[in-house]
């Protein structure tokens, strides 16, 4: 491996994480003016809340499933990057925290999977496809004001 193509690989593995980290950004500040900056335009997704192409329906499916929380908070790890040229595979495991509302909360943990293009604005994501492990029931929040005034009393 020549040192040109090793750093190309780690330049298109850099901004891979990146491009996952800033799904995740996405998704929990509703930036739905960055699509164009995270997915082409013909992207598909599969998720247990339906299928979507392109991205009027990928911003309904993803609006219909996260609009009716306070607060999303994703946390995506363990990535696993197989570049193939100018295409590549992503996979993540996402955990995920749903605001329900003051009082509640609900945790999500799965699998995605990302396919990507380089395209000439650089790498996008061309297809998503979400296999939850795990949704728990509403639970309640702990009072934060009243944990950290338990722990500065001790």
């Amino acid at each position: 491996m020549t040192t040109e193509h090793l750093l190309r690989e780690l330049a298109d593995r850099a901004e891979l994480t990146d491009l996952v980290a800033r799904h995740g950004r996405w998704i929990d500040e509703g930036r739905w003016d960055e699509t164009d900056q995270i997915f082409t335009p013909d992207v598909t997704t599969r998720s247990p809340r339906g299928e979507a192409h392109g991205f009027d329906e990928l911003l309904a499916l993803v609006r219909r499933g996260h609009d009716r929380f306070e607060r999303t908070v994703h946390f995506k790890s363990n990535l696993v990057i197989d570049l193939d040229g100018d295409t590549a595979s992503v996979r993540i495991n996402d955990l995920a925290v749903f605001v329900v509302d003051d009082a509640n909360v609900s945790f999500a943990a799965g699998t995605a999977r990302y396919e990507a293009r380089h395209t000439e604005n650089g790498w996008r994501f061309s297809s998503l496809e979400i296999a939850p492990a795990t949704l728990t029931e509403s639970v309640a929040r702990a009072d934060i004001a009243a944990v950290v005034a338990s722990a500065d009393r001790s």
